[in-house]
């Protein structure tokens, strides 16, 4: 089974090879086979305590791009060792989630398979007399850890027997205790400068049920113990994971050394860390938990899930992290460039269509009364093979109400009394006049129309400054449409003064629902994973929410490129 979907190999084997450093490494280790004539293979290794996000997604690219460059495989492992945390709802999402970008996996694991072998070799290093059963509690270890200026105190229990740390760990893993009594530590060295290799905690005693393993349990390895021997144990060669854990190396490379089992190597990267977006798990979780947003899927969260459901493409994805590759050292990465790469993207599959959010009605008052016809309208002119689509036009139409100005500012080219403009594919209008209610609101414009004008051309050549979007009043469908803008307002959400908090710089204006909006007849044909670009709007795509009898509409992205522009401003 190979990393890629068949129809993105290419693309994939060609954008990993932005990554650099990374395939570097792997270039350099194929040719002097550092693992002889073994496939070179990697892992997906994510905690099943939360939906993935955007960052996520370059680990995904990185992990199965690179793999499938060398002719390699990539395992997806569910690293399930906390299973207060975990539940079989995470799994399911995140197997979805790296479909979804382009992937498929060559073998499905979780490290909960593997907790009988990783018990053995708990033994096994306490037979070597490199760990011990501690009894201090977690306030009492941190203590003795030290700082990063002075070196630790070794725990009063760090020199029991082996035979009392092998009786006391067989009883550990009998449920002989409570939780929080006691844990299985490595002994290396509390005078270590690097904190992590200070006697790190192996297992910790958990009474708790775990989605896959049920009650079979009750210690738990730690992320750290179980991750480099789950990687051994799969002969994972290269075990990419972002910086945060290259301090966690040494310790890697100590367990699979005191074992002596296979020696999966550990290589950092880069996190991805774009503007106005966080990327932390557990508060992703507290903005679910707390109703900030409405679930892990909401548009306005970096979820996979929810910028899915915004409209973003596994392809713009892909482009995007194959742009910023990897790096050895950590940055920021303006969203701009993200939404840049999407809207290239949808430029190219979205089909046309008319929408007015914000609808004023407009009567041509020389049109035939109850007369119909229908103007042909290209699907996509950035792709003709997607051919055109024919529009109903009658006599009543709606506009957008910021198309029109009874008083126009200057340079105003849109409709107001007296300036002609043309209707997309269909006829030159001018304004005569206006009705207003009583609080003297507008609610209709009165015009006339040109009939000669008709397919937004005039025979005597004259010239507008001007095109609009419509929809025939008598044909439209109603619809509601979800603004989605930025989640915070900050580019740096955690940018929040002494005393406040992250939350505080939620943007208050991420979601704007219109209720009324009134859409071309085409569109009630909509379905998930259509992509359509709503003329000089924006583009959109179908909510899941939508019904046969409501649709709804989710905005992806407005039409404006503010990453184009910073480009060209730069020399990029």
């Amino acid at each position: 089974m190979t990393n890629a979907n068949p129809e993105n190999t290419e693309a994939t084997s060609t954008e990993a090879r932005s990554s650099n450093f990374l395939h570097d490494k792997i270039e350099e280790d194929v040719r002097t086979k550092k693992y002889g004539d073994a496939t070179i293979q990697t892992r997906f290794p994510p905690e099943p305590n939360g939906y993935l996000h955007i960052g996520h997604a370059k680990a995904i690219f990185l992990d199965f791009g690179l793999a499938d460059e060398f002719g390699g495989k990539t395992n997806l492992r569910f690293d399930d060792t906390n299973p207060e945390k975990e539940e079989q709802e995470y799994v399911d999402s995140i197997q979805a989630d790296v479909r979804w970008l382009g992937f498929e996996w060559d073998r499905l694991c979780y490290a909960s398979d593997y907790f009988g072998q990783l018990y053995e070799w708990a033994l096994k290093l306490i037979k070597q007399g490199k760990a011990y059963v501690d009894d201090l509690t977690a306030d009492e270890i941190r203590q003795h850890r030290g700082t990063l200026t002075e070196p630790g105190t070794d725990s009063p229990y760090r020199n029991r027997t082996v035979e009392e740390n092998l009786d006391l760990f067989t009883r550990m893993k009998n449920g002989e205790f409570p939780d929080g009594t006691r844990v299985l530590r490595a002994k290396i060295d509390m005078g270590s400068p690097n904190l992590n290799m200070r006697d790190p905690v192996m297992y910790r005693i958990l009474h708790a049920a775990h989605h896959r393993t049920g009650d079979e349990w009750c210690i738990y390895p730690m992320y750290d113990y179980a991750h480099g021997q789950s990687d051994s144990i799969e002969n994972v060669t290269h075990s990419m994971c972002t910086l945060e854990f290259a301090d966690h190396q040494p310790l890697y490379r100590w367990y699979i050394e005191q074992l002596g089992i296979f020696p999966s190597q550990q290589i950092e990267f880069d996190r991805l860390n774009l503007t106005y977006t966080m990327l932390s798990k557990r508060k992703l979780l507290q903005l679910v938990r707390e109703n900030r947003v409405n679930g892990w899927d909401d548009p306005r969260m970096p979820t996979i899930s929810g910028i899915r459901r915004r409209g973003f493409t596994p392809e713009a994805i892909r482009a995007f992290c194959a742009a910023i590759g990897a790096s050895r050292t950590n940055g920021t990465t303006d969203i701009e460039m993200l939404e840049h790469f999407q809207r290239d993207d949808l430029n190219h599959r979205a089909t046309r269509a008319m929408a007015v959010l914000r609808p004023l009605k407009v009567i041509i008052d020389n049109y035939p009364v109850g007369q119909e016809e229908f103007v042909e309208v290209a699907n996509n002119p950035e792709d003709p093979s997607a051919g055109t689509r024919k529009v109903p036009f009658s006599r009543e139409l709606y506009i957008e109400q910021d198309d029109f100005r009874e008083v126009p500012p200057p340079k105003y080219y849109r409709l107001s009394p007296g300036k002609e403009v043309r209707l997309r594919s269909a006829y030159f209008i001018t304004a005569t006049s206006v009705q207003k209610a009583a609080d003297g609101t507008i609610v209709e414009v009165h015009c006339t129309y040109d009939p000669a004008s008709r397919g937004g051309n005039s025979p005597d050549g004259r010239k507008v400054k001007s095109t609009m979007h419509w929809v025939s009043a008598a044909h439209a469908i109603a619809a509601e449409i979800r603004i989605y803008d930025k989640l915070f307002s900050k580019p740096d959400p955690f940018d929040f003064p002494e005393g406040g908090d992250l939350f505080d710089n939620l943007n208050p204006n991420s979601l704007e629902i219109v209720t009324d909006a009134k859409l071309e007849p085409s569109l009630a044909g909509a379905k998930a994973g259509d992509h359509y670009q709503f003329e000089r709007v924006g583009y959109f795509c179908p909510d899941p929410d939508s019904t046969p009898h409501k649709l709804v509409f989710n905005r992806t992205l407005p039409l404006k490129d503010s990453w184009a522009r910073i480009e060209k401003k730069s020399g990029v």
